[in-house]
């Protein structure tokens, strides 16, 4: 473990921190435990009330807007709308299930984590699971109460949109997921924790805030992915070619777009690669 010591300003105190030790590669002892199994029923329903919420709030935005039944284009909730919905939840979301799961609601967060060491490769599988799961069961809510409309508008699939090629869709979900994944590091990193007190209390809002920024900016690429278990659950209840021909981009971008934001915050910005050079050069 490396540890850092602040320099205080005047008037200041000095604050000392430590890194918390990495989580193991693999933790066999954690399938013992009712803290795992408690927070995956946690990432299960989580994940559930994102995707029925979310979900439900498209498919009334394109049924308000619907030129077929003589809507007002400009009606409904809008871009806008969804984006708020979809950033709120997370931000709801996360605030409940953070001191039981982490509240990652999202396998390329999941992911991010594992890479910077702060979960275990079982527990990073057995979220992933609990998460897809849950995105399944809450589209599968939303069909079976509004199955007309679910299929008519489409069920909440992510698509690429026409007029940009896969090239596009593919950066716009590394960058939007890298966006989010670094915005999770950075509100929950320890060492701000141990400086600012309010940090761990207020970390769920830019987490919230993240996800609304980046559905705006690209919902009219992709639909805006940047979670494979959003975009696996309603592939899989809706159940449509051209979902599933361009599922693969809500799979790879997310990932590529996790690790890039682990690594730039792990060794970049908190410098973790020179900590670790300058330890093996004391030791030696």
């Amino acid at each position: 473990m490396a540890k850092d010591v602040e320099v205080a300003e005047p008037g200041e105190s000095v604050k000392d921190y430590q890194d918390p030790p990495p989580a193991p590669l693999i933790d066999f002892e954690e399938l013992g435990q009712w803290s795992l199994y408690r927070a995956l029923i946690a990432e299960f329903i989580a994940t559930l009330l994102f995707l029925y919420v979310t979900v439900l709030t498209v498919i009334g935005y394109q049924s308000q807007t619907d030129p077929e039944k003589g809507q007002d284009a400009c009606g409904g909730v809008g871009v806008l709308g969804i984006a708020w919905a979809f950033g709120g939840m997370i931000f709801i979301l996360v605030y409940c299930t953070a001191g039981i799961s982490g509240g990652h609601i999202n396998p390329a967060v999941t992911f991010g984590l594992f890479l910077g060491r702060k979960v275990s490769l079982i527990r990073a599988v057995l979220y992933m699971v609990a998460q897809c799961l849950g995105a399944i069961c809450g589209c599968g809510l939303v069909k079976g109460f509004q199955k007309s409309y679910y299929n008519h508008y489409g069920g909440g699939a992510n698509e690429l949109a026409s007029g940009y090629n896969k090239g596009t869709g593919l950066g716009a979900e590394i960058i939007g997921t890298f966006v989010l994944v670094y915005t999770v590091f950075s509100a929950t990193d320890p060492k701000r924790n141990a400086r600012d007190s309010h940090v761990p209390v207020l970390a769920p809002l830019p987490i919230g805030f993240a996800v609304f920024m980046v559905h705006l900016a690209t919902i009219p690429i992709t639909g805006t992915g940047i979670n494979p278990a959003r975009s696996f659950g309603a592939a899989v209840i809706f159940n449509q070619d051209k979902a599933w021909d361009d599922h693969w981009l809500f799979w790879v971008g997310p990932f590529i777009g996790a690790a890039i934001a682990a690594f730039y915050h792990q060794y970049i910005l908190r410098a973790g690669a020179i900590k670790a050079l300058g330890s093996f050069r004391s030791n030696a």
